[in-house]
C-alpha cells in the first residue's frame, strides 16, 4: 500500500500580492524537492506544474496539495528533512490559521492515483469523526495493516 495526503491552506493574500510572492516563488523548487525524494510516489499539478490553480473551494484562496508515498516516514523525511521544513516554519506569515483539520493521511492500494473528491471526503471525515484507520494525522499514524480493506 502507498500513503496519501491531502493539505490544504487558506492563503491570507492573494496567490499574486506581494505579501506571499516568496512562498508563490519557491513552489517549483520545492515541488522538485518533493519529486527528488525517497519514497516520493505522485503529485497532484495541473498544467503550470503545481496545484495552486486547481479550486477545490469557493474560497479562491483555498489552495490544496495532495501527494502519494511508499511510506510515512518518506513524507516525514520531505517535510521535516529538507528546504520544505523552512517554508513550513513560515506558513503563518502567508497562511490564516484555520480551527479544524488542514491535512489528513490515508492508505491506498499500490496503483491508485486518488482524486480530489476522495481527499476531500476523507478530510471531512477527519474531521467529523477524528483519526480513525480510514483517515488520520501523523498523531496516530495508523499502519497500512490497519487500513481499512
Amino acid at each position: 500500500m502507498k500513503l496519501a495526503q491531502l493539505n490544504i491552506a487558506l492563503a491570507k493574500y492573494p496567490l499574486d500580492a506581494p505579501e506571499i510572492k516568496e512562498f508563490v516563488d519557491n513552489l517549483e523548487l520545492v515541488n522538485g524537492i518533493a519529486e527528488s525524494s525517497e519514497g516520493f510516489v505522485w503529485r497532484l499539478k495541473d498544467e503550470s506544474g503545481d496545484a495552486t490553480n486547481i479550486q477545490a473551494f469557493d474560497d479562491p484562496n483555498m489552495i490544496v496539495n495532495m501527494s502519494v508515498w511508499d511510506s510515512v516516514d518518506s513524507l516525514k523525511n520531505f517535510m521535516f528533512r529538507t528546504h520544505h521544513r523552512d517554508f513550513m516554519r513560515r506558513k503563518g506569515d502567508w497562511f490564516h490559521r484555520l480551527p479544524e483539520d488542514t491535512y489528513v493521511l490515508w492508505w491506498i492500494e499500490e496503483d491508485h492515483i486518488p482524486t480530489l473528491e476522495e481527499a476531500i471526503e476523507r478530510l471531512e471525515h477527519l474531521r467529523e469523526t477524528g483519526d480513525t484507520p480510514y483517515a488520520f494525522t501523523f498523531k496516530t499514524n495508523f499502519t497500512e495493516s490497519e487500513a481499512p480493506k
